[in-house]
C-alpha cells in the first residue's frame, strides 16, 4: 500500500482519516477523538493513533485537515477568511506544530461574515467539494446539521451565508424540554412532517405555541411518538426555510449532509417547488480536500 498523503475530517465529536494513493482512498479509519474531548496536547497523539500504520520512517507524509481541528480550541488556530471569497485557498493553509517528524499537518481555515456576523468551519471544505463535483455551479448550498448553513455561491466564491440553530434546537427540545415525554419510540410520520413544515412557513410567529401543542396533544389526544417527532422536526425546518427564503427562492439548491436529514430538507423544499440535488457530506468533504491538495501541488 502506497500512501501519498492523508486527508482528515476532524469535527467536534469524530475524527476521520483517509490514506490517499494515486487512484484515491487506499485505507481509512475513524475514532471518537473529536475536538470536544481533546486538549491542545492531545491532537497529535489522537491522529497518530489512527494513521501510524500508514507512515514510513524517513519520509514526511503530508496531512491536510479540515474542521474544528483548526478552531481556537483545536490543535492550532487557522484564522477565518472573510467572504466573499473562494471556499478554499491553499495559500492560506496553516501548519500545525508537530513533534513526530513523519508528518506535516496543514489546517484548512474556516470562513467568516462580518455583517450579519457569522462563521463556518468545516463546511467550507464541503462547499469546495460541491464545486469540484459540479463544475461551474452557481446557486445555493444547504448544509443541514446541528448548525444548519445556507451559502450563496457565484463565480466560484461564497458570496454570503447564514447559520441556523435548527439541529441543536431539535436536540435540546427533544432531550431536555417537556416535549421529551412524548417523543420516545420509533417510526416517522411523513404526513405530520409535511403539515408542520407548511404550518411553520405560513405562520412562523406561532412556532412557540405550535411546539407546546405537541405536548398537549400527546396528553389529551394520544399523539403518537412518531407523529410528535416528525411534527417537531417539520416545525423547526419550516421555521428555518421561512427565514432562509432569500437563499432558496428561485435558486438552484444543492443539499450536503447525511442521508436522513438531507432527505427531510429535500422533501420540505420539494413541497415548495424546489427540486434540490443531494450530495453526501463525506463525498463533499473528500472532494474538497482533494481539490485543495491538487492546488497545493499545482
Amino acid at each position: 500500500m502506497t500512501v501519498e498523503w492523508i486527508a482528515v475530517d476532524w469535527g467536534t465529536t469524530n475524527l476521520r482519516a483517509f490514506a490517499m494513493g494515486r487512484d484515491g482512498i487506499v485505507a481509512q479509519s475513524t475514532s471518537d477523538d473529536g475536538m470536544g474531548r481533546l486538549d491542545r496536547d492531545g491532537f497529535e497523539p489522537a491522529l497518530l493513533h489512527l494513521i501510524d500504520p500508514w507512515l514510513t520512517e524517513g519520509r514526511v507524509t503530508e496531512v491536510i485537515a479540515c474542521g474544528m481541528v483548526g478552531s481556537r480550541q483545536g490543535w492550532h488556530e487557522a484564522p477565518y477568511r472573510a467572504v466573499p471569497c473562494t471556499p478554499l485557498d491553499p495559500a492560506t493553509l496553516v501548519t500545525a506544530p508537530t513533534r513526530d517528524g513523519r508528518i506535516r499537518v496543514r489546517l484548512v481555515p474556516g470562513l467568516k461574515q462580518v455583517q450579519p456576523a457569522d462563521v463556518m468551519r468545516g463546511e467550507e471544505t464541503q462547499i469546495a467539494g460541491v464545486l469540484a463535483l459540479r463544475q461551474g455551479f452557481d446557486g445555493v448550498v444547504c448544509l443541514p446539521g446541528t448548525h444548519s448553513k445556507w451559502a450563496h455561491l457565484s463565480a466560484g466564491e461564497v458570496v454570503s451565508f447564514q447559520t441556523f440553530l435548527t439541529g441543536e434546537m431539535f436536540a435540546l427540545l427533544s432531550q431536555a424540554s417537556v416535549l421529551r415525554h412524548g417523543l420516545q419510540g420509533d417510526g416517522w410520520d411523513e404526513a405530520a412532517f409535511d403539515a408542520a413544515v407548511s404550518d411553520a412557513l405560513s405562520r412562523p410567529e406561532r412556532i412557540g405555541a405550535r411546539l407546546f401543542s405537541i405536548r398537549a396533544e400527546g396528553l389529551i389526544a394520544g399523539l403518537a411518538a412518531a407523529s410528535a417527532r416528525a411534527r417537531l422536526s417539520g416545525l423547526l425546518i419550516g421555521m428555518e426555510l421561512a427565514a432562509a427564503r432569500p437563499y432558496w427562492l428561485g435558486q438552484a439548491v444543492v443539499i450536503v449532509g447525511s442521508e436522513a436529514i438531507s432527505a427531510s430538507y429535500a422533501r420540505a423544499l420539494k413541497g415548495l417547488g424546489v427540486e434540490a440535488r443531494v450530495v453526501k457530506g463525506g463525498d463533499a468533504v473528500l472532494a474538497g480536500l482533494l481539490m485543495t491538495r491538487a492546488k497545493v501541488n499545482a
